[in-house]
């Protein structure tokens, strides 16, 4: 499979705006981060795109991609990881984009957009079909297998994903069952939040991040979700042990 990062920062993004802290106003384009969201081609050709927020046109435009897109995985309903799904737009044109979320994300979708899901829609909206994804219960795009995971936003219940049996996704974690660390064995990549260095209410820090790395003990572990508190690309990159790395948009991996 093969991974790009289409995004790697926080809701505000990173500049943020207003500030001018030495992350905001960095001339490294590894600091300058759109919010977190990825693609990933399998093995059998199929696009799974990983979360749909703000950014999508421009993650878009920026990677010049147009084929068709055979899944979205959403992590939860918070804006900054759905606010894109309008502009599905174009890839509906040859039919629906399959989108999966829980039940409670499902829910939000329904009432955020009720006019991707009337029976009489106007022209020109998303054709989005919209499918629940549950905890520990498998489904396929394509030949893939996805297994989606219970993770804690705080004290929102949210995804994670395993994809293909070798790589994961998760962000917006603070907290995981034990039942979904089983779920993560024998990784080759896993993609977790690392929002900054100072703990957070709802977010894992750059410490916690590094526990759950050496607890799943994937082959690489990519961080992702960072903010501007997270500290220079450059800087923070020299401190992480060794298979743990600061993603940053436009890498692209081999999973």
């Amino acid at each position: 499979m093969h991974l790009r990062f289409l995004g790697t920062g926080t809701s505000t993004g990173v500049p943020e705006i207003g500030c001018r802290c030495e992350v905001c106003t960095s001339a490294d384009f590894r600091d300058n981060r759109l919010r977190t969201s990825a693609m990933i081609q399998t093995d059998d050709g199929a696009h799974i795109l990983m979360d749909c927020g703000p950014d999508f046109r421009e993650q878009m435009l920026r990677m010049g991609f147009f084929e068709p897109i055979d899944g979205v995985l959403l992590t939860h309903e918070h804006y900054d990881h759905v606010g894109g799904l309008d502009d599905l737009r174009p890839f509906c044109r040859k039919g629906e984009v399959p989108v999966y979320a829980d039940a409670t994300a499902s829910s939000h979708l329904r009432t955020r957009m009720p006019y991707c899901f009337v029976e009489d829609k106007y022209p020109g909206v998303p054709l989005i079909a919209l499918h629940e994804a549950v905890p520990g219960k498998p489904f396929f795009i394509r030949t893939t297998e996805v297994m989606p995971f219970r993770v804690m936003h705080g004290r929102l219940p949210i995804l994670g994903y395993r994809i293909g049996g070798r790589m994961a996704y998760i962000t917006d974690m603070l907290s995981m069952p034990v039942e979904s660390y089983d779920m993560l064995r024998h990784l080759d990549v896993l993609v977790v939040n690392a929002l900054r260095i100072q703990p957070h209410a709802t977010h894992q820090s750059i410490a916690q991040a590094l526990q759950v790395a050496a607890k799943v003990g994937a082959g690489e572990t990519y961080f992702v979700h960072m903010s501007h508190q997270a500290g220079l690309h450059a800087r923070i990159s020299m401190q992480l042990p060794p298979h743990v790395h600061f993603a940053y948009d436009g890498l692209e991996i081999e999973c």
